[in-house]
């Protein structure tokens, strides 16, 4: 249960991408993440499925 959980702000400076097209990515549901009232959490492990994910394509 000690697994990293980020923003989406924190996400797009790891993937070097703006945190809007973070959030287009999450409500597209390419990425997983948990919202909390009006914030939204990513794990790690959901980041790390993205990448693998569209390194696919």
């Amino acid at each position: 249960m000690s697994e990293k959980v980020l923003t989406p702000e924190q996400v797009g400076k790891v993937l070097q991408i703006h945190p809007l097209t973070v959030l287009k990515y999450i409500k597209s549901k390419k990425i997983k993440a948990s919202r909390l009232g009006r914030v939204y959490r990513i794990k790690e492990k959901s980041i790390d499925d993205f990448l693998d994910q569209q390194a696919k394509f």
